[in-house]
């Protein structure tokens, strides 16, 4: 959930107090989900966009790559500021972090996405949309475990 605090000219807490600006959409595994779509669309417009661009020009293993790279730089901020607010950590390690985890969920398109094209007969993005539907909840626990967590309540 993420809380917004109001205070006023003298410091003091406002009558307001916190508002719970995300709790409306039922908290933070919802949250997470709608990163993730976001995340998702991100990643899939610049992979289209790529693979639209380049036409067969550049091999779209290194489009799902750059694609993957490029989306986990965008996204970073949301996650942390939005999803999973309260991590102490610097911001830095947290990007590593989410980086690490990122890599294993490129580690799996890398496999999955030529396995489904190139012996299932599947289209590109069409594969590369079945990878992603089976990442998130694997890919929630890691956040929320590990990249996320709030180190000083350990």
């Amino acid at each position: 959930m993420v809380e917004v605090e109001g205070r006023t000219a003298d410091g003091k807490n406002s009558p307001f107090g916190r508002l719970a600006v995300i709790s409306a959409f039922g908290g933070h595994r919802i949250t997470y989900l709608l990163a993730g779509a976001v995340t998702a669309m991100v990643y899939c417009g610049l992979l289209g966009l790529g693979l639209m661009v380049a036409e067969d020009r550049i091999p779209y293993l290194f489009l799902v790559v750059v694609s993957h790279l490029t989306t986990v730089v965008i996204v970073y901020p949301g996650y942390r500021l939005v999803v999973f607010r309260g991590s102490g950590d610097p911001w830095l390690t947290g990007y590593l972090r989410f980086y690490l985890v990122g890599l294993s969920f490129l580690a799996a398109s890398v496999i999955g996405v030529p396995f489904l094209v190139e012996f299932a007969g599947i289209p590109i993005m069409v594969a590369q949309g079945v990878v992603i539907v089976t990442s998130p909840p694997l890919s929630y626990a890691i956040n929320r475990a590990w990249v996320f967590s709030d180190r000083g309540k350990v």
